[in-house]
């Protein structure tokens, strides 16, 4: 444990996010100056103080401060200037004591493209953009390119889209056959809950219908089935929610509509007939990996070669627009590992493709894995992110896409890539938040995004017991948040 002691507690969140970043298999605890807990043996303590115009960052070892570093407030009256200038104090700071740089800089939000996507919406030129970047957030000239582009690229494709007079539909399936190490998501295991899959799927019929009656008026853009793994369902309960769909939502405006397919032991050709009748232009098929021993580790039943039949099983019927999700840093993978992957892939060549940094998530199965084996054995690496981006090159695929998760490993960014006219555009819409997003089913959160930029959100209970048993207390909360 590693201890970061304040004499005024403000900015926890921020500053417990850029520490965790330079140590990530360590726990980091944020405290007031006055406690007596101390960090663990062999670790440094941190201290940091406010003053009314300056704030000082000190490491301490064995009880004596070895490393002392100031910075004088540019606004002290203005809270976002006071945490620039906190969270650039830290990053140099340990920069210089730990002899490397991050390549997001002190970014530790999510949305990292929508620093250049407002400063591209107000007009500013690109090389000040990237300028602003490396100065305000110390960002590699890779990453700054990266964000960049794909900035410009969201712009044009959501210059489509209706903002003001429209929203997306998301439908979660919290249901999984496993649940994976690395996962956290709220998810239930289908053997317990198929006995029960009518009463989920008539809440969720009276949650679209009150949906559509709120919604009245808009266009709908895209529409999203996600969870969980949506294809969990029986092709006949499928069917029933495509058809519930499309006989209580105007369809005639969509430009996307995705079933996140997922895992290959969970897709039959019989589903995959049913979402091809109801015609979904967008599917998944995520490997995670090609490789067996880590497919078998981190609990996915699918082997890699059911992955390969059951994507050319899509490809056969039909489907022209088809996702595979792979992770990078799993436990024990190496460079040589993910070239495998990438080369597996390339030859289903598929339309997009979504390349996760592993994200350690407190509540996952991972966390106690890395207990016993250690945070070493999960390896991402600027090499590894550069052989996925390589190959997502080599299928015509540029990134379209980009967002970043607490405690990834190497500290580095989920990039979708897709070939020209596959686009997700509703990963696009979610993680900018400029259009209003329902969303429905146990476990999803409603964002209503305002004319001025404000956003609010309601959701719905995990629990899919209580989701059937409160469905209309669901409703109303809906309805309230969108009667302001």
């Amino acid at each position: 444990m590693l201890v970061v002691k304040l004499n005024e507690m403000q900015f926890e969140y921020d500053i417990h996010s850029l520490i965790k970043a330079f140590y990530p298999g360590v726990e980091v605890k944020v405290l007031e100056k006055t406690t007596e807990k101390q960090s663990e043996e062999g670790m440094p303590e941190f201290e940091i103080d406010f003053q009314s115009t300056s704030i000082s960052f000190y490491i301490i070892e064995k009880q004596e401060r070895k490393y002392e570093r100031q910075v004088i407030l540019k606004q002290p009256d203005s809270r976002p200037d006071v945490k620039n200038d906190l969270k650039q104090l830290i990053y140099e700071s340990l920069s210089e004591y730990l002899g490397r740089q991050l390549p997001w800089g002190t970014l530790t939000g999510i949305r990292p493209t929508k620093i250049p996507m407002t400063l591209l919406e107000e007009g500013k030129p690109e090389e000040e953009i990237l300028q602003y970047m490396k100065d305000v957030y110390k960002i590699s000239d890779e990453k700054g390119n990266l964000s960049l582009e794909i900035a410009k690229r969201e712009k044009a494709l959501l210059s489509k889209l209706h903002y003001r007079d429209g929203y997306s539909l998301y439908i979660g399936i919290p249901f999984c056959p496993t649940t994976c190490l690395y996962c956290s998501f709220t998810s239930y295991p289908i053997c317990v809950w198929k006995d029960r899959m009518d009463e989920y799927l008539t809440a969720l019929e009276k949650e679209m219908e009150a949906t559509a009656e709120i919604m009245e008026g808009k266009i709908l853009d895209t529409v999203y089935i996600g969870g969980g793994t949506p294809t969990t369902l029986q092709a006949e309960e499928l069917d029933r929610l495509l058809t519930k769909i499309k006989a209580t939502f105007a369809l005639s405006n969509i430009t996307e509509f995705t079933v996140e397919a997922g895992r290959a032991d969970s897709i039959t050709k019989e589903k995959l007939e049913v979402l091809y009748k109801h015609g979904i232009t967008r599917i998944s098929v995520n490997p995670q990996t090609m490789n067996e021993e880590t497919l078998k580790l981190i609990g996915r039943q699918a082997t890699a070669a059911q992955t390969v039949e059951t994507f050319k099983m899509a490809r056969e019927m039909g489907f022209d627009n088809i996702n595979m999700d792979i992770i990078l840093g799993l436990p024990g993978e190496t460079k040589e590992d993910v070239t495998y992957t990438i080369e597996k892939i390339k030859e289903l060549r598929p339309d997009s493709l979504t390349v996760h940094s592993l994200a350690i998530k407190r509540a996952s199965k991972l966390s106690q894995w890395i207990e016993k084996n250690g945070i070493t054995a999960l390896n991402n690496t600027d090499e590894t992110m550069e052989i996925a981006a390589d190959g997502a090159k080599e299928m015509d695929m540029k990134p379209y896409y980009l967002y970043r998760q607490k405690n990834m490993s190497g500290n580095f960014e989920n990039v979708g890539y897709a070939q020209e006219g596959k686009f997700g555009i509703y990963n696009i819409l979610i993680m900018e938040e400029l259009q209003s997003i329902m969303a429905l089913g146990a476990g999803s959160i409603t964002k209503r995004v305002y004319e001025d930029g404000r956003i609010e959100r309601c959701d719905n209970v995990k629990d899919v017991s209580l989701y059937i048993e409160k469905i209309d207390e669901m409703i109303e909360r809906k309805r309230k948040l969108f009667s302001e």
